[in-house]
C-alpha cells in the first residue's frame, strides 16, 4: 500500500511557483501540501488560497498558524473561508510560535498551553457553526457566530491540527486535537517519547493513536551526490540550532554544540553567519536530523520516521523540488 506523503513549503520559492509544485504533487499522488508560517516573511493562508485555486484534489495545511496574533474569531473564519475555496480540503494548524520572535513583536508566550487550549475550543465551536459565548482566562467571546448570510450555513469540515514538539504540548494534541504535526530537525527516536506523551493526552479524551493524524515534517535532501545533499542541508541544520534550539534539545543534539554555533549566529542571522557556523556542524547531526542523500538514502530515512509512528511525512524539499516529489511518487515505506 502506497504510503501517505505531503508537501511543505516555506518561502524558498515564490508563491507562482509554489502554485505549480502543489498541482506537480497533486499530479504524482501526494497526500496534501503544508504551508508554513513561522517567520516574518510568508503568512500561511494566503499562499494556500493560491494553490486550492490551482488545485482540485489535495488536501491543503497551515504548517502552522500562530494563536497570537489572531482573535480565535477571525481565525475561525479565514478557515472556513479557505473551505469555501476548497470544501473538505482544507486542515487548520495550530502553533504556539517561539521566541525571541514573539517576545521582539510584544507577545508573551508564558502560557501556551492554557492560549492553545481556549483557542482550539473557540475555532472549533464556531466552525461547527454553533453560536460561542467563551470567557477564558484569555479568549472572550460573547455570542460570536460565522455570521453567514449569502452561503448555506453548515458546520464546515476542518480538522484542527497542533504544531507540539515539547512534552505538554505533545499531550495537549493528545488530548484535544483532531492531528498533531510532529516537528522537523528532530531524529526518529524523538518520535518514541513523543509518541508517549500523545498517548497520554489520548487517554484523558478516551482516545488511542489510531483516532489521531500524525503528520511529520521532515527536511528532505536528495542528490545524485550524498556530499551535495548532506551540505545543502546542512546550512538549514545550522540555523535552526542557533535559532530554534529547543527542537534540537529535543533530539539530543549536545550543548556544547548549540553554544558554539550561537555564539555565532545573531538573530536574524545572515547567510555569511549560517555558512560560517555551519562548519562546525559535522555529518552525523545532519543525518541525525534530516533525510539526506541519494533518493534511495533519503527515502530509507523517511521510512525511519513512519516506523516511529508518523501518519504521512511532510516532506521539506532542499534543492530540485520537482526531484524530490518524484522520488516519493508512488512511495511505499
Amino acid at each position: 500500500m502506497t504510503t501517505r506523503v505531503a508537501l511543505y513549503l516555506q518561502d524558498a520559492h515564490s508563491i507562482r511557483d509554489g502554485m505549480e509544485f502543489a498541482a506537480y504533487a497533486e499530479q504524482r499522488g501526494f497526500d496534501a501540501v503544508w504551508q508554513a508560517e513561522s517567520r516574518l516573511v510568508r503568512e500561511a493562508t494566503v499562499p494556500l488560497s493560491a494553490y486550492a485555486a490551482h488545485t482540485e484534489r489535495i488536501g491543503l495545511g497551515s504548517g502552522v498558524a500562530d494563536i497570537w496574533s489572531r482573535n480565535p474569531a477571525r481565525l475561525a473564519a479565514t478557515f472556513s473561508t479557505l473551505d469555501d475555496l476548497a470544501p473538505g480540503r482544507v486542515r487548520c494548524g495550530l502553533g504556539a510560535w517561539w521566541d525571541p520572535l514573539a517576545a521582539k513583536v510584544g507577545i508573551d508566550r508564558r502560557h501556551p498551553l492554557g492560549v492553545m487550549r481556549e483557542v482550539v475550543t473557540a475555532v472549533r465551536a464556531l466552525l461547527a457553526n454553533e453560536t460561542v459565548t467563551f470567557h477564558g482566562e484569555w479568549v472572550h467571546l460573547t455570542g460570536v457566530e460565522l455570521d453567514y448570510v449569502y452561503q448555506e450555513r453548515r458546520p464546515k469540515d476542518v480538522p484542527i491540527y497542533i504544531g507540539a514538539t515539547g512534552d505538554k504540548m505533545l499531550e495537549l494534541a493528545g488530548e484535544i486535537a483532531d492531528g498533531v504535526v510532529l516537528n522537523y530537525l528532530v531524529s526518529p527516536d524523538y518520535n518514541e517519547r513523543a509518541l508517549e506523551h500523545l498517548e497520554a493526552g489520548l487517554s484523558r479524551s478516551g482516545r488511542t493513536l489510531d483516532d489521531l493524524d500524525r503528520p511529520q515534517l521532515v527536511v528532505c535532501s536528495v542528490h545524485e551526490d550524498e556530499r551535495s545533499a548532506l551540505d545543502m542541508a546542512r546550512l538549514m541544520v545550522t540555523q535552526y540550532l542557533g535559532q530554534q534550539p529547543h527542537i534540537m534539545r529535543a533530539s539530543g543534539v549536545p550543548q556544547s554544540l548549540l553554544d558554539a554555533v550561537g555564539e555565532v549566529l545573531t538573530w536574524p542571522a545572515t547567510h555569511e553567519q549560517v555558512e560560517a557556523a555551519s562548519k562546525l556542524v559535522p555529518d552525523e547531526v545532519v543525518r541525525m536530523l534530516t533525510a539526506s542523500g541519494t533518493a534511495d538514502q533519503a527515502r530509507a530515512r523517511v521510512a525511519d520516521y513512519v516506523a516511529g509512528g508518523c501518519t504521512c511525512p511532510i516532506l521539506y524539499p532542499l534543492g530540485d523540488v520537482r526531484a524530490m516529489i518524484d522520488a516519493f511518487a508512488g512511495w511505499t515505506a
